[in-house]
């Protein structure tokens, strides 16, 4: 082993129970580790954020099945190194003493229809074993066929308990980690190393080995094993400064972007204040731009508040123009008083209900007469066809209603598309609209 490498590098799983924070694939009687314990190891693709491990058990596989292990990135490989990897595998299939093949196509999203399809003959009559790694969706980023042939594996990201435990052995050990004894390092270094890490194992290794240099470089570490604690205090300052703002994962467009804009606006529908704010944090935190979170917004006071407190889309638009006005951090502020607000106040989605209910009539109708009493009449011709004969001006009725007045095409008449609730000021809507409906004689 290289000394020189990095200590990430070294500390990489050389067997299946080195492996941390995916016991729920690794465990006994685990799926990836039953497969893998009976060399019967199918093509898979390794789903999960940065930093899991998705390398280390596509190496780990190849090494348990006795198999050759060969390896693409998809960012910088093509067609062409598609079909001299399916060479070599069809080479050591067939020499004196066959061997098979495992292909790792690391980020394999980013191969195009294409250079998908050209992995398809060769996953399917056996010529190799495939393992793509990914950080995005299977289901978005596969095509259909290649998918179909792959058995999806969803790893996690590891919590603070796994990455402490990482920790602890790249610290003590002394062959292939810094060989250091834990007591020479702050404890409380090593919990925020871990929780700045934010699951991933690279960056926790990395910024470890980061601290260590540092302590060795300021004659602390294993030289100074009981720093005076201004020592300890000055070198915590300096793990701040090491670790800076450390930015929880995100990525713009992708699945975890997604993700957490539902999350935002389920905890809103829900009435969760509390969670709705966190989830807005978390997006600005990872740099969403707030501008999209204003739209998101202004959507949620239409869909799910509606009719119930129609001034929620009015405090939405102020906080979108306040954030023009004033950007961040500002205007973030008056982002978080509108997301608090609409998880405050009554909800109903009567009229997004009722919209899409009229759309779908309109699509399924046709094109529909206006009845002749509603049709405009600005001629004289068009009075004399009966344009506009028959209606009666509602503000010259009693409460401006023309009770029994009908408004929909013939074939629609009776339909509701809006159906209020009693939540908010829908409630008092709602109760109107009974009362006029019952003094012209409908019920319903």
């Amino acid at each position: 082993m290289n000394p020189r490498a990095p200590l990430a590098e070294r500390m990489r799983p050389r067997v299946l129970d080195e492996v941390v924070g995916q016991d729920h694939l690794l465990g006994a009687g685990a799926p990836l580790r039953t497969l893998v314990e009976s060399g019967n190891v199918p093509s898979l693709v390794f789903w999960g954020p940065p930093g899991v491990g998705k390398t280390t058990l596509a190496r780990l596989i190849a090494l348990h099945v006795d198999a050759r292990f060969l390896t693409l990135s998809a960012v910088l490989a093509g067609v062409k190194d598609i079909r001299e990897a399916v060479a070599e595998a069809r080479a050591a299939a067939g020499g004196l003493t066959p061997q098979r093949t495992v292909l790792f196509i690391d980020e394999i999203h980013r191969f195009n229809k294409a250079q998908q399809d050209a992995l398809l003959p060769h996953v399917e009559d056996g010529t190799l074993t495939l393992v793509g790694a990914t950080t995005e969706n299977p289901s978005f980023e596969l095509n259909g066929a290649l998918l179909s042939r792959l058995r999806v594996m969803v790893l996690r990201a590891l919590d603070d308990a796994a990455l402490l435990a990482l920790l602890q052995r790249a610290l003590t050990d002394a062959v292939r980690g810094l060989g250091q004894p834990d007591d020479h390092l702050p404890p409380a270094w090593l919990v925020r190393i871990a929780e700045s890490a934010d699951g991933d194992a690279r960056r926790a290794l990395i910024l470890l080995e980061t601290c260590v240099e540092l302590l060795r470089a300021r004659g602390a570490g294993s030289a100074a094993p009981t720093a005076q604690p201004d020592t300890v205090q000055l070198d915590t300052d300096l793990l701040e400064q090491l670790i800076g703002r450390g930015m929880r994962r995100f990525d713009k467009l992708g699945e975890q972007f997604y993700d957490q804009i539902s999350a935002l606006h389920k905890s809103v529908r829900g009435s969760d204040p509390d969670a709705a704010l966190y989830w807005l944090v978390r997006m600005l935190d990872g740099g969403c731009d707030p501008r999209y979170l204003a739209r998101r917004v202004t959507r949620m006071a239409c869909e799910d508040i509606g009719l119930a407190e129609p001034g929620a889309i009015r405090l939405c638009l102020d906080a979108w123009n306040t954030w023009e006005r004033l950007g961040s951090p500002e205007g973030d502020l008056a982002l978080a008083q509108a997301v608090v607000y609409l998880a405050g106040v009554p909800k109903s989605n009567a009229v997004y209900r009722a919209f899409k209910s009229a759309r779908a009539a309109v699509a399924s109708q046709g094109t529909l007469e206006v009845p002749m009493h509603l049709r405009n009449a600005p001629t004289r011709l068009m009075e004399d066809l009966g344009h506009g004969s028959g209606y009666r001006y509602d503000h010259d009725e009693p409460e401006a209603h023309a009770g029994g007045q009908s408004f929909l095409p013939d074939r629609l008449l009776g339909t509701r598309f809006y159906e209020p609730t009693e939540r908010g000021l829908e409630g008092r809507i709602a109760e109107r609209l009974r009362r006029l409906r019952a003094q012209s004689g409908d019920a319903a």
